[in-house]
């Protein structure tokens, strides 16, 4: 019982990494993001005033920012501990629920490949209707190409903070590290825009992923580039190029507005020798975007299958590493 309980995170991200392989996200279970979005719609409305100065909807932006890591850490923290009071076993379990929720691994497999499915089928409408539930562009524009580069895009970028962030803050800092560091990902997922509405109320959001996904998104590109080599010694039907994987990124790892963004998606596109990014369509407007990656062959719907290979990959890997440092290896 003392060898669990000394190594608790290490059983916890392996039990919770094992439950999101098998189970992925039900929609019926009760997630924890959820109640994170409801908290940061809940206090956006209240708190985000056009007619405030900037000032003021920034302090009121850092505010809710406050509010939502405080109750992200507070709460999941008496749970564990009140978990631990009645059973150390029961700690064990809910600690490693809290892991499990936290991944989505299997989540952003399976939301991608309804797009596959789709172009496999060439059913364009249903391909851009897929993929427009994981991506924030307009879809109804994008040909078979468009909507599987952009399933591809998707993929490879949240590798990092879909997948190997909240592995990696969990491994440092336990279950509840993981659960802060989705409460950070989900602010900036909605109320980081850079609009009239959220430009200043969503300033400290945005700034703070940055910084939090400064460290996971570099090793995320790392372990992604040591995943491309291994895989690459397996004969299979997926193509991977290790050294293409490793100029790429080392090119284009900073061609994104994002400082972190753009470091596994070069990482992809070197390793499947396609070009990504590129200009992109938001609510009919152009985003300038600068292409990612070398066009050495012509995008397929087959790449969205790569991609989740080396998602899967990388994620296999982060998971043994970290098990194996909070063991003592």
């Amino acid at each position: 019982m003392d060898f669990f309980l000394n190594h608790h995170i290490a059983f916890s991200l392996l039990a919770g990494f094992l439950l999101d392989c098998i189970l992925g996200d039900p929609h019926s279970f009760p997630h924890p993001v959820r109640f994170m979005g409801f908290l940061i719609s809940f206090l956006e409305k209240r708190l985000n005033k056009p007619s405030d100065s900037e000032k003021i909807q920034r302090l009121k932006g850092s505010f809710l920012v406050f509010i939502v890591i405080f109750t992200s850490f507070l709460i999941p923290s008496a749970i564990l501990y009140a978990c631990r009071l009645i059973h150390p076993y029961l700690f064990l379990a809910a600690e490693s629920i809290i892991c499990y929720q936290c991944i989505a691994a299997k989540s952003l497999c399976a939301e991608s490949s309804k797009v596959y499915r789709e172009l496999k089928k060439n059913d364009l409408e249903k391909a851009r209707k897929a993929v427009s539930m994981i991506v924030g562009r307009d879809t109804d524009i994008l040909d078979q190409k468009g909507v599987a580069k952009a399933a591809v895009e998707t993929v490879a970028e949240n590798a990092s903070d879909g997948v190997v962030a909240p592995i990696f803050f969990m491994a440092v800092f336990g279950a509840t590290g993981g659960l802060v560091y989705k409460a950070i990902n989900t602010m900036d997922s909605m109320i980081a825009y850079k609009n009239e509405r959220y430009k200043n109320f969503g300033f400290c959001a945005a700034k703070l992923d940055d910084l939090a996904n400064l460290i996971p998104a570099r090793l995320s590109a790392i372990l992604m580039i040591i995943s491309t080599l291994i895989l690459a010694i397996f004969p299979a039907k997926q193509r991977f190029h290790p050294i293409n994987a490793v100029k790429i990124f080392l090119r284009d790892r900073y061609k994104h507005s994002s400082p972190n963004s753009a470091q596994t998606e070069s990482v992809a596109a070197g390793a499947l020798g396609l070009q990504l990014a590129g200009d992109t369509v938001y609510e009919g407007k152009v985003e300038k975007k600068d292409f990612i990656g070398d066009k050495l062959r012509e995008i397929e719907a087959r790449d969205i299958v790569r991609a989740n290979v080396l998602m899967y990959a990388t994620t296999i890997l982060t998971v043994v590493i970290s098990i194996l440092i909070r063991l003592g290896y």
